[in-house]
């Protein structure tokens, strides 16, 4: 647990006064800039996405192992396309929550 991701957000510093006259004190948020402490949306992806393929062609190299007589056996090969299956559900699972959120901000009426 000591590589928990704790961002490092001054919210009360991004937020800002409008020109709208709808409430008495109109608030806003400014655009929250992308940090080396902070990774971008984008790039996570991008690496679960990489991940998830590695993962895939992994039991592939293991089982070829298995089949030459280097090392490995038909258990390093389950356990390989156990991982790949996990992995494949975990990323199906977040990109649907994503998905969901998504959702749900579009739906929100200003």
């Amino acid at each position: 647990m000591k590589d928990k991701f704790v961002p490092r957000l001054n919210l009360s510093a991004n937020i800002t006064e409008t020109k709208l006259n709808t409430l008495d004190t109109p608030m806003r948020m400014n655009r929250i800039g992308i940090t080396d402490e902070i990774p971008d949306f984008k790039d996570v992806f991008t690496d679960l996405v990489k991940n998830v393929d590695l993962s895939l062609k992994e039991p592939e190299k293991v089982m070829n192992d298995a089949m030459l007589g280097n090392g490995a056996d038909i258990h390093d090969v389950m356990i390989a396309m156990s991982k790949a299956g996990l992995n494949v559900n975990i990323a199906t699972q977040l990109t649907s929550k994503v998905i969901q959120a998504y959702e749900k901000v579009i739906s929100i009426q200003l």
